[in-house]
């Protein structure tokens, strides 16, 4: 049987990329039940797999409708699950071993913005909060423990203590990382205007029906006019994926050495590229013990230095809590 080293998943480089991917594959072509019928059904050998573009993707849309699991029995075991209205079904993501979760959105954030202990966290998530098994909340509970600064924590819907607390890490001059669900923060700035110079303001996407959909550069306006802050900071993460792509503030969204974004024609799913424009499709080598190599729903533009941007949602997918904004 074919087994995959996990450990060396976090050293991935733009030069071994390949081989660890084509080596997961091998692994959960044989061990993710879901996943080899699904390329069975393709009539794919995986034995002829010898290049990345050959890789069958998994539609994101099994997560809700099947287990996705690679060489395990999820009973009892963790398991995110996306958020979402009422009626809808739900993704479901099994996640075998919490640690490796944990190491991957810890690098990922050592990777874009340093340690996190250099920073205050606060976390403004109403709705997720509320809710059980959200992969958002678990990474953000997580970097406010190990980031330890007194302030940091989550807000339900206390707006007034969370200006008096931004007002104090400011006048501390306290870098300070402000993350929040997008109608969140929308509804945080309404009647306020502070002057953030010291906080990084980072919208995770979702609206979940609380506003009318507003395109991203509309959402960041309004927040950069409330926030009196130059950039607005996004993550791309979502409930099937163990590891996420942050953009500082244009639009682009760039990626942990181990995670990797392709394009795909709606009207030809088996075929990829690297740059342009497509639906997304996504290698997340962290994803071992669920499924790798995920057909989003998402379209985006991949840049030829490969940044991304998302450009909105394909025709007939559900919009989800942690998806990003429409941006055409």
């Amino acid at each position: 049987m074919n087994v995959f080293d996990d450990s060396n998943i976090f050293r991935t480089t733009e030069k071994s990329f390949d081989d660890q991917a084509l080596a997961l594959f091998r692994f959960q072509a044989e061990a993710n039940p879901v996943y080899r019928s699904y390329i069975q059904a393709l009539g794919v050998d995986p034995s002829t797999v010898r290049r990345i573009a050959d890789i069958p993707f998994l539609p994101i849309r099994f997560f809700k409708t099947h287990t996705i699991t690679t060489g395990f029995n999820p009973a009892g075991d963790l398991f995110f699950e996306s958020s979402g209205t009422t009626g809808m079904v739900n993704s479901r993501h099994w996640v075998k071993d919490p640690s490796l979760y944990e190491r991957s959105f810890m690098e990922g954030f050592r990777y874009f913005y340093g340690e996190p202990e250099d920073w205050c966290i606060l976390g403004l998530l109403p709705s997720y909060l509320e809710r059980g098994h959200s992969s958002l909340v678990y990474m953000v509970d997580r970097l406010i423990k190990t980031s330890g600064h007194p302030a940091g924590g989550f807000y339900l819907n206390e707006h007034e203590r969370l200006a008096q607390q931004l007002d104090f890490l400011e006048r501390e001059g306290h870098p300070t990382l402000l993350i929040g669900v997008t109608f969140g923060l929308l509804d945080f700035t309404l009647g306020r205007q502070l002057k953030l110079r010291h906080t990084v303001v980072m919208e995770t996407g979702g609206m979940k029906g609380r506003r009318e959909e507003l395109t991203r550069e509309e959402v960041h306006a309004e927040l950069r006019l409330h926030l009196g802050t130059d950039k607005i900071h996004s993550e791309y993460g979502m409930t099937e994926l163990l590891s996420q792509g942050y953009s500082k503030g244009d639009g682009i969204f760039h990626t942990v050495p181990w995670m990797r974004m392709y394009v795909r024609e709606e009207d030809d799913p088996l075929t990829i590229t690297h740059r342009g424009k497509g639906a997304l499709n996504v290698i997340d080598l962290a994803n071992v013990y669920s499924c790798a190599f995920i057909g989003t729903d998402d379209l985006g533009h991949i840049h030829p230095d490969g940044g991304f941007e998302v450009l909105g949602r394909m025709d007939n997918s559900d919009i989800r809590g942690c998806s990003l904004l429409l941006t055409m």
